[in-house]
């Protein structure tokens, strides 16, 4: 079968054995050789061989649809599929069905388990869809793990992976490393020959997450699930279909970050009325307890006090969440045009919150006593402001099922219209893993419920997004990934690191990733504190366009910002919301540029980031509009600037320009610049130099 333009084929067939297999090709190339598809099951013969085709139907699909919020105004959804129904006649000729989407950047499948007789309840025990790749590609990973997704990426030839590799992930609380050679999904590659692979799922619901194991001999990847905590995969019952799996392949790098295909395979929204969902700019008390300046607890202890035991906190002085300082935010965040502030550290139970496993941490109702909920509300409510919820569960799962109802009426009284969670730790029920099928369940609960009571979601530590952001479009963000906060108190993240995460991470969905520091070396704050921000200043401005999310935090203090308003001005102007995304020049683990039309406007935004390696980004403006002179007000590093030796070393120019103009923009080793374009006015143009 051709996708739609002929770009990718595929083919389907039973081998000897009557084991289901397929093929993928991009053009003339073999990218997934015959590759083999199972699902074993527990006590029950498996769907894996023996099978007979007795029904093939195929079907083409073009249309359209509109994203809430989202990268572009809208999405074409056009794909060919295969649909077949094989039956294993050893098995009282139970059937199973294949499905395959087959589109121009890619190919998406499915298991599909019919109700039939005889076969309703079973258990997963492992799925073996199998990647038979063609080569030792260059590959851009993280090792495989069952509870998080906060390491930094490698880069290696897939016989290179060493999965166990430990290195800075020891900082990473709750982990569990797979094996030697299992690595996580996005997987990001790129063949000898030229060709950018990437390997992920979509519409993660009722299954657990897959990691993928390497044979380093074969390059074969075969899929390996996440295990309760008796070592089962996934409960069931027929009908059900799994995840979609997804091989995106292209010739140029960029064309995996404009996929849609993700998305694409994920059910429409099941909010009919969206209109109370709003992408977000917010500032927060957050960062401050990060470089150590307050403290999320009250009381500064950790000798079990406890929620139990909140009475008697004595207050230590330097918590963050206090009523007066969170109106410093407010004033901020209205005095600048911000529409949320995020307060966390505002309810009891900090004091005795981190890795004791401990079921009854946080209600999510009560208040410090120097945290006045009515008082701030109303004066929230006055600056036209929001204040976002945190919840921060612990990993204590099963407490916070029973108190959301509570915690969403609370924040339904109070004015708040969107929540940050936190899975921080090891999981309650004991045993389970954050990206099991119980955990990813309760994800999809909290998405759902949260949108009943008209709430926005911003989830931390969850399982990694599978493009289910198109039907609970409340889910604005997820963190799953190394965020900016590892900069403040780890070794931090490389330089090369967001030049690969919208490869992997972000393939999935929009990350949280807290940019605009402005305070590099974080010796500003402690004079011990020898860590920094590995970027320049421009970097953190570039972010705000190539790490997409509509929730996007200006993370730093609000008294940093006031000492660099001139760059905080791109911050302030940057949108959360776009019509139209293209993408300049990209390519994994080195550099990125890309440009993004601002939604119901004319003003354009364009981040361009690098490696640890300074360059030349070379960007043709021909993404603006026709017969319009723009003003390009250009946010760059300074000539002498260095993520390490000069990282905020800044300079800003303000050009006319046309879609005429190639703009040459010196970034900095471990630098960026991030550019504003806004139609010129009549006074602009006779007074600004043309570029």
């Amino acid at each position: 079968m051709l996708s739609p333009a002929g770009k990718c084929s595929f083919s389907f067939a039973l081998d000897a054995e009557g084991a289901p297999t397929y093929r993928l090709f991009y053009g003339k190339k073999e990218v997934v050789q015959t590759s083999r598809m199972a699902v074993m099951l527990k006590d029950l013969p498996a769907f894996e061989k023996g099978f007979s085709i007795v029904k093939v139907d195929s079907m083409s699909y073009d249309g359209t649809w509109k994203p809430v919020w989202g990268e572009v105004a809208s999405i074409r959804n056009h794909y060919k599929e295969l649909a077949v129904t094989l039956q294993q006649a050893s098995v009282n000729g139970r059937k199973w069905v294949i499905r395959f989407r087959l589109y121009d950047d890619g190919l998406g499948f499915r298991y599909e388990f019919p109700a039939q007789q005889g076969f309703k309840h079973f258990i997963v025990s492992q799925e073996k869809t199998e990647f038979d790749l063609v080569g030792d590609h260059k590959t851009f990973w993280i090792p495989g793990d069952y509870d998080t997704n906060e390491y930094a990426y490698n880069t290696s030839a897939l016989s290179a992976v060493n999965g166990l590799a430990g290195g800075v992930a020891n900082e990473i609380h709750a982990r569990s490393p797979i094996g030697t050679n299992f690595v996580q999904t996005p997987l990001m590659m790129k063949t000898a020959d030229g060709l950018y692979l990437n390997i992920h799922e979509a519409a993660l619901v009722n299954y657990p997450a897959m990691n993928l194991e390497i044979d380093k001999t074969t390059f074969k990847l075969t899929s390996t699930l996440v295990p309760d905590a008796v070592g089962n995969m996934a409960y069931l019952q027929a009908p059900f279909n799994t995840p979609w799996r997804t091989v995106l392949v292209s010739d140029k790098a960029a064309d995996i970050l404009a996929s849609k295909t993700i998305l694409n395979l994920n059910e429409p929204s099941k909010i009919t009325d969206p209109s109370w969902i709003k992408p977000t700019k917010y500032v927060g008390i957050w960062w401050e307890m990060h470089v150590g300046t307050s403290t999320w607890d009250y009381a500064g202890t950790q000798d079990g006090t406890g929620l139990e035991n909140a009475a008697s906190l004595k207050p230590s002085g330097k918590h963050g969440a206090t009523t007066a300082r969170v109106k410093t935010y407010i004033d901020f965040a209205a005095k600048h045009g911000f529409d949320g502030v995020l307060v966390e550290g505002w309810n009891t139970g900090w004091e005795d919150w981190f890795g004791q496993w401990k079921e009854d941490v946080f209600d999510f109702i009560t208040p410090y006593p120097d945290f006045n909920v009515t008082e701030l509300s109303a004066y929230a409510k006055s600056k036209n402001v929001h204040i976002i919820m945190h919840h921060e569960t612990s990993g204590s799962v099963t407490n916070y099922e029973r108190w959301m109802d509570q915690a969403y009426d609370f924040m339904n009284k109070n004015g708040y219209t969107a929540v940050k969670t936190g899975y921080v730790g090891r999981i309650i029920p004991r045993g389970e893993h954050h990206d099991g099928q119980w955990m990813v369940n309760h994800f999809n609960r909290v998405a759902a419920k949260t949108a009943q009571r008209r709430i926005m979601l911003d989830a931390h530590e969850p399982v990694r997004p599978t493009g289910l952001h198109r039907t609970y479009p409340n889910w604005l963000a997820c963190e799953a990934a190394r965020g900016n906060e590892f900069n403040a108190w780890s070794v931090g993240n490389p330089p090369e690191h967001e030049t690969i995460l919208p490869f992997t991470r972000l393939m999935g969905g929009p990350m949280d990733y807290t940019p605009g520091i402005f305070q590099i070396k974080l010796n500003h704050f402690t004079p011990s504190k020898t860590e920094q921000v590995h970027t320049t200043l421009a970097k953190q401005l570039a972010l705000y366009v190539t790490m997409y999310s509509p929730l996007q935090m200006a993370a730093d203090l609000p008294e940093i910002y006031e000492q660099h308003l001139d760059a905080f001005q791109f911050i302030k102007d940057v949108a959360v919301d776009w019509d139209d995304t293209q993408y300049l020049e990209a390519e994994p683990g080195d550099y990125l540029s890309i440009a993004r039309k601002a939604k119901g406007s004319s003003d354009w935004f364009l981040g361009a980031i690098t490696d640890e390696n300074g360059r030349k980004a070379i960007l043709p403006l021909t993404f603006l509009d026709k017969n319009q002179t723009y003003v390009a007000t250009v946010y760059a590093d300074a000539a002498d600037a260095h993520w390490q030796l000069n990282p905020q070393a800044y300079k800003i120019t303000s050009t006319l320009v046309t879609r005429e103009n190639v703009m040459n923009i010196y970034l900095a080793a471990g630098g960026g610049a991030a550019v504003r374009f806004k139609v010129a006015t009549a006074e602009e143009k006779r007074t600004l130099k043309k570029y």
